[in-house]
């Protein structure tokens, strides 16, 4: 396959995977599913999925909080997945080219927030002030292509096509050491990553479950899949089985309306999840 034609493919990728802009929130944007299209690109599929599922770890925690806005994974993990795959580079080379790939591209992409969004959002409040629904449909798909889904693919493409031969020739030049090390960063990314997601989740009223499932996990030996099934069946517990039987054996006493100690209003199936405490 020409590079030319692998350019092409690869920025069809990301501008894929930056579709939930304009056709609506998806998964497609994830490293697992970006990597592995882009390994299939290469040529190298399984070494696409290893790449997307370490990346996956390292990424796990960035998502968009409000003003809050992560690197952009997509054109990380697509170009970093190809160069190395082109290199013929393992993971951790991935890892390192990835990361500042995808913190550099964000510039481009806040740029297109500030300088083309804004003429798509300004049309879409007029035709919201017009009454003219279909107006406004068209700039959401419009504005979301040409601020996001063309800017990002074009980056993704020229990059490949133009800094591949750089970027082979600057792998290169790394020394084993440094390899070596970028190995040992790679282990500790995932970690990283699930400590970002737990700092967004954990609280004092949870914090037990995660010490049971670590205790499962590290003592007890149980598979991962195990300790999952033992979440579930730990959370139907704590909800209680009659808010997933519906009035199934419900009784007359019990289907009378409850009053918290806040003052609400409660039916017999409804959970008082402001006092419940564990």
């Amino acid at each position: 396959m020409s590079i030319e034609l692998t350019a092409v493919l690869l920025a069809l990728i990301a501008m894929l995977a930056n579709g939930e802009y304009f056709l609506g929130s998806s998964m497609l944007s994830r490293p697992l599913v970006t990597c592995t299209l882009a390994g299939l690109v290469m040529g190298d599929i399984t070494q696409g999925i290893i790449i997307g599922a370490t990346l996956e770890l390292a990424f796990v925690g960035s998502f968009s909080i409000g003003a809050s806005i992560p690197p952009e994974i997509i054109s990380g993990s697509v170009l970093g997945t190809a160069f190395a795959i082109g290199a013929g580079k393992s993971t951790e080379i991935a890892l390192a080219l990835g990361i500042p790939i995808a913190s550099l591209v964000l510039l481009v992409k806040n740029l297109c927030f500030l300088f083309i969004l804004p003429y798509f959002v300004h049309k879409a409040d007029k035709y919201a002030s017009e009454g003219n629904g279909k107006g406004m449909d068209r700039m959401n798909i419009l504005g979301g292509f040409f601020s996001i889904n063309l800017p990002i693919g074009l980056v993704v493409g020229f990059s490949y096509l133009f800094g591949s031969s750089a970027v082979n020739g600057l792998l290169e030049m790394i020394p084993r050491f440094i390899i070596d090390g970028l190995g040992i960063a790679t282990g500790l990314l995932p970690a990283f990553g699930f400590a970002m997601l737990m700092k967004i989740m954990i609280k004092k009223t949870n914090v037990t479950f995660f010490v049971l499932g670590f205790a499962l996990a590290v003592y007890m030996k149980v598979p991962v899949t195990g300790v999952a099934i033992f979440g579930a069946c730990l959370a139907l517990i704590l909800t209680g089985y009659s808010s997933f039987n519906g009035k199934k054996g419900v009784t007359e006493q019990d289907s009378q309306k409850l009053t918290t100690n806040t003052g609400n209003v409660l039916g017999a199936q409804e959970i008082d999840y402001e006092n419940e405490e564990f």
